[in-house]
């Protein structure tokens, strides 16, 4: 008998039902909203939203179990698609922070590709604001004083940077 026929074994269904459970589990991420526009079953909608107004441990892992044989009878595929989604957004966020990070400690050093590269990205860039909150924000460092022209600068930088 080739090992392609044999059914799967003990250990491999549980593996399945364990991934299928984590699965399920990370359904409690999204919101109420989200979770409504995930082509799935509303029996397994409903148990997730119970799940997450669950509060005793043992309650809601009962509960996870219960959502993850839910999936097993569902079809898992919209829900890895939503997760896929949901992780491609919050790594794009990421990104986008990182680089108004760069921005903001490039422009603090004084280095001029930063200028060069923030009027590339956003050519309507208000430069002598920029320069001037760049000003204050070295000043406050200097003194040892709250950071607020700091944090005014990446909330600036932030307000002109393009989506993505």
């Amino acid at each position: 008998m080739r090992n392609d026929d044999r059914p799967p074994s003990k250990s491999q269904k549980k593996r399945e039902m364990n991934a299928l459970q984590d699965l399920g589990s990370r359904l409690l991420e999204f919101s109420a909203e989200a979770l409504e526009r995930i082509d799935m079953p509303e029996d397994l909608k409903r148990a997730v939203r119970e799940a997450k107004a669950m509060k005793s441990h043992e309650a809601k892992r009962r509960q996870m179990q219960f959502i993850g044989a839910l999936i097993r009878q569902a079809d898992p595929e919209p829900i890895r698609r939503a997760l896929e989604l949901k992780d491609q957004g919050q790594l794009q966020d990421a990104r986008a922070f990182q680089r108004l990070e760069i921005w903001r400690d490039g422009l603090l050093a004084g280095n001029a590709d930063t200028a060069k590269d923030i009027l590339a990205a956003c050519p309507d860039a208000d430069m002598k604001r920029l320069e001037r909150l760049t000003t204050e924000a070295r000043r406050e460092k200097e003194k040892n004083l709250p950071p607020k022209a700091f944090r005014a600068l990446f909330r600036a930088l932030r307000d002109l940077a393009p989506e993505g």
